[in-house]
Parts: structure tokens; sequence; C-alpha cells
């Protein structure tokens, strides 16, 4: 994944779509109500994501591509003749992985490079708002992807187990708190180049490794019992678990949970606007 352009890119907030302080707060009328600015906001950095043809590859595109693959082909033994009751779970946590972790990451890293970041900290938005608007929008790419991979998953044949829909929305929103906190921090500390590298890094190996999209215990060696200690590996056994039967595994909660507070506490001390 390259650097993203457009608005939050390379090229700045000066796009002809970027929420200004004064189309926010209203021509000259005043700041708007608090929610109006962060649901515009929110929007912006939705329609950013949506228009970047690099970062729907790598938040829709590649998570579809692996749903089909891995469940109508062989070449991988699963170890299970239900392919897609295996495989659909580990999409839904591969898709927040990389809507709120890698794509947040790169985007907000050059945000800060371009000021971006320290600009809207100064409208009427500020900091709180402008944190609040990506949260909201990452809730809501999430609810496009996750509607969009369940009907395909769903299409072809999976029957998740409807008790286990709370328990997979407790560890979807876990998943999301830990690795948007990962972004922020990472964004927060490193230059935009290396923010971009190490993103896409850490995508890879939790892809291969860590445990996200197959069983932990498919994986070789202590991998199989390093993976799900990892946000990535309690997020996809947390899923597994809630979707095929109904329950709610109390490990992967607070394994989830537990990188949820170190890592928002750590992108509270050391992230840096500017």
């Amino acid at each position: 994944m390259t650097a993203p352009t457009g608005p939050t890119g390379l090229n700045g907030p000066t796009g002809p779509t970027a929420p200004t302080p004064s189309r926010v707060a209203g021509s000259g009328r005043g700041a708007a109500p608090l929610h109006r600015r962060v649901a515009a906001q929110a929007g912006f950095e939705m329609r950013t994501v949506l228009r970047n043809g690099e970062q729907l590859v790598i938040t829709l595109v590649l998570p579809v591509l692996l749903l089909v693959v891995l469940t109508r082909t062989t070449f991988i033994d699963l170890g299970t003749d239900d392919r897609v009751g295996l495989v659909a779970p580990g999409i839904l946590a591969l898709a927040v992985m990389s809507t709120a972790f890698t794509s947040q990451a790169i985007a907000t890293g050059f945000d800060r490079r371009n000021g971006v970041l320290r600009l809207l900290a100064t409208t009427p938005l500020g900091r709180g708002g402008l944190l609040a608007g990506k949260i909201v929008a990452i809730l809501a790419l999430e609810a496009l992807q996750m509607t969009v991979l369940v009907a395909i998953a769903v299409g072809l044949g999976w029957r998740p187990s409807p008790a286990g829909v709370p328990a997979a929305l407790l560890v979807l929103l876990l998943g999301t708190a830990a690795f948007t906190a990962f972004a922020l921090l990472i964004a927060g500390t490193l230059r935009a180049e290396a923010v971009l590298a190490v993103a896409n890094l850490v995508w890879v190996l939790l892809l291969a490794g860590g445990g996200v999209l197959l069983p932990a215990d498919l994986l070789p060696g202590p991998l199989a019992d390093l993976a799900v200690l990892l946000p990535s590996g309690a997020l996809g056994e947390g899923l597994r678990t809630a979707l095929s039967g109904g329950a709610l595994e109390m490990i992967p909660v607070a394994v989830l949970a537990g990188w949820a507070v170190l890592l928002g506490a750590a992108a509270g001390r050391f992230f840096r606007w500017h």
C-alpha cells in the first residue's frame, strides 16, 4: 500500500471536499453543534477511504478474494469440511484489522506530516472532535465491510449461529479499540514514511502468522501459542468461537481488552499532533 493521495494524503487538506472550518461551522454563523461537526468529519474520513483505490483494495477487495479463494479451493488443508464456517469469521477479523489499523495508521500518519491534524485541532472541531470523527468513520466503514462480507459468505453457504451475534459484536468492538489505539500509537510517534512501511509490514506478518485468518492451532510450532496472545489471534479466535457455537470465549476477550488498555495508554502518552 502506498501513501494516500487526495484530501488527507500528500496533497493535504485543501481538496474540494475537505471540511474547512467555515463549512463545518456554517459560514460565519457560529460553530455547529458538536455532533454535526463530528458527523461532518466522519463523512469526510469515509469519503477519503472510499475514493482511494489502494485503501479499498486492502479493506474490502482482498478480504473478499481471500474469502472466495479459501472457501472454494482446497490447496490449504483446513482440517474441516465446513471451510466457509472456519474461514468467514477470520475474514471479518481481517477486515477489522485492515480498517482500524493499517488504513487508519497510514491516513493519520500523513495527515500529521502535512499539518492537517494541527490545523483541525485549532478549528471548532478540536482534538476531541477529530478523534471522535475518526472513530465514527472506522465503525461505519466496518459496518459496510461486515454487510458485504457476511452477504457473500452466506451466499457461499455460511450459516453462523444467531446466538453468537452479541458476543461477536463485543469481540469486534474490543478488536477495533485495540487496533485503532495501535494505529494512533505508530501514526503519532513515527515519520509518515515509516508508518507506511510498519503498518503494511505488521498487516502482512499478522495475516501470515498472527492467527487472524485461520485458527492458531493450524500454525507451526511456537507460533500457535504466541498467536492466541496477539490482538489478531484473539480477535480471530473470539469471532470463530462466537459465530460457530454461540459462546463468548473469555480468554480472547481478556487479551483484546488488555491490548486496548495498554496501547490506548501508550497512544495517549506518546502521540504527537505535529
